[in-house]
């Protein structure tokens, strides 16, 4: 078995999809773990990207299908969560919109983010290193900022955190440990980035928000692709068996390989 091969048999991606049979299937799925856990519903952060787009539709879906079937009430709670002024703000809010979604906030993570830079800085300070916290470890506490208020807000209203994460993600690591990393169920994982698009165009994802360059919103400017270096479009093909440029194959199984903890439970002895 080939590297790509092994990748692709974990990570559970098929080739091809049936859009509506995963639409079904995904829904059903949440369905299910709501029930089991006990829960009154599902939170769903919005970050105006097709991934979160993808999962508010599924996550609307199941919720409404829960009330229509049991008689109670269950909820898709909405979070927006910018750092400060988010300029792409409004495609979160037409997310919402596109769904009817009822219940939804918004919970600004500046403050709270500049707090824990200023404290890591001093932190430093005291060990005698004399830097500012690096762009990328401000990302993560960005990240990690926004688990904390999701997990807050689920815990007091019982729901379940949703997450976008899905095969192209995972492929790459592209994603932050115990941050966009930490959630309760992730509905999309086994698809990659193509495939969440074709449930995006099926679900009635806003076209601005399917064609839209991804992007985690670690800094201003930042994109997936720039990052990464490689390309959605040869990410899923790779991950669909497809032969992709050598540099590129290299690319994508160096990283995979390298951010295998990312993907692994908390390790025991």
């Amino acid at each position: 078995m080939t590297i790509q091969q092994d990748i692709i048999t974990k990570l559970g991606v098929k080739p091809t999809i049936d859009v509506d049979q995963e639409i079904d299937r995904r829904v059903n799925f949440l369905k299910e773990y709501v029930k089991q856990a006990g829960a009154t519903g599902l939170l769903i952060a919005i970050s105006g990207g097709v991934d979160s787009a993808v999962a508010v539709g599924l996550c609307k879906r199941a919720t409404d299908e829960l009330s229509q079937e049991t008689g109670k009430e269950y909820m898709t709670l909405g979070v927006f969560q910018p750092y400060g002024e988010q300029d792409d703000i409004d495609h979160s809010y037409e997310v919402a919109e596109a769904f009817n979604l009822e219940h939804k906030v918004e919970t600004n993570i500046a403050e709270a983010v500049d707090e824990i830079t200023l404290e890591t800085e001093y932190a430093f300070k005291v060990l005698k290193i004399h830097r500012h916290i690096s762009r990328g470890g401000k990302g993560n506490v960005k990240a990690r900022t926004r688990m904390v208020i999701q997990y807050s807000l689920a815990f007091d209203l019982n729901l379940l955190v949703v997450g976008t994460d899905h095969a192209s993600e995972a492929l790459t690591g592209f994603f932050t440990k115990w941050g966009d990393g930490a959630v309760d169920i992730t509905p999309l994982s086994s698809l990659n980035k193509r495939q969440v698009r074709e449930l995006a165009r099926r679900l009635g994802v806003p076209s601005s928000v399917i064609d839209k360059a991804p992007t985690a919103g670690l800094w201003e400017g930042q994109t997936d692709e720039d990052e990464l270096g490689v390309t959605y479009e040869d990410n899923s093909s790779y991950l669909e068996g497809k032969e992709i440029e050598p540099k590129v194959r290299e690319i994508l199984e160096k990283r995979y390989l390298s951010t295998q903890h990312k993907r692994q439970a908390i390790p025991g002895i």
